[in-house]
């Protein structure tokens, strides 16, 4: 009977393996290069020179007020839109103690205060105080999670409506919106949010997505 145990205890922790490492596959398969939109971004950001990485600069710059330029909100988005498929992306939020993360749709506002939620074309995650976890969603949903994210994985099904979210080093998930109508194209959405007197000063970070052992 003890070998049997074992022999069992063997088999379902080969196949949790082979789950991890096929939707380690899977993401690595369907990532996108995100570069960030510096037309879109709030005049207090700063951004990268090679758009892959955005942080509050503390002090509004002198730019044109596009249509497409948050000019509250301090946030950017990406260049490139989808409306179709799927996709995913990583994003490095180490050191931080605010952020929002996730997709929006072409048309959403960009101007003045923004109440941001998935019936309003925003579909996001937030991070709040340090330890203050919510998704964006009607209504908004307080998360609970075990450890901080130092790297969130965003992934987008198009035609499914589904947006998720993961945590990259512990390859755990943070939530899904399901059931949503994409009808226009999305696009990434990011905010470092505010410097807080450099308490928040540390960038979100774009980075390449690879094939973890």
């Amino acid at each position: 009977i003890l070998y049997s145990s074992n022999t069992e205890m063997k088999r379902i922790q080969q196949y949790a393996v082979w789950l991890v490492l096929k939707w380690v596959k899977l993401y690595v398969s369907l990532s996108v290069d995100v570069t960030l939109d510096p037309d879109s971004a709030h005049p207090q950001l700063i951004l990268s020179d090679d758009g892959k990485q955005v942080r509050d600069g503390d002090k509004r710059q002198n730019l044109p007020d596009k249509p497409e330029r948050f000019d509250r909100c301090p946030c950017v988005l990406g260049k490139e839109g989808f409306s179709s498929g799927r996709f995913y992306y990583e994003v490095q939020v180490r050191g931080k103690t605010n952020w929002d993360l996730g997709v929006t749709t072409e048309s959403s506002n960009r101007k003045g205060k923004i109440t941001a939620s998935s019936k309003k074309g925003y579909w996001i995650v937030w991070l709040r105080n340090e330890t203050e976890y919510e998704a964006l969603d009607s209504p908004t949903v307080a998360l609970s999670l075990k450890q901080a994210p130092q790297k969130v994985g965003v992934f987008v099904d198009y035609e499914e409506g589904l947006v998720s979210f993961y945590d990259v080093e512990s390859r755990s998930h943070i939530y899904s919106f399901t059931g949503q109508s994409f009808t226009e194209k999305l696009y990434p959405l990011f905010s470092p949010s505010l410097n807080e007197g450099g308490k928040n000063s540390a960038p979100l970070i774009i980075t390449p997505v690879k094939h973890q052992k």
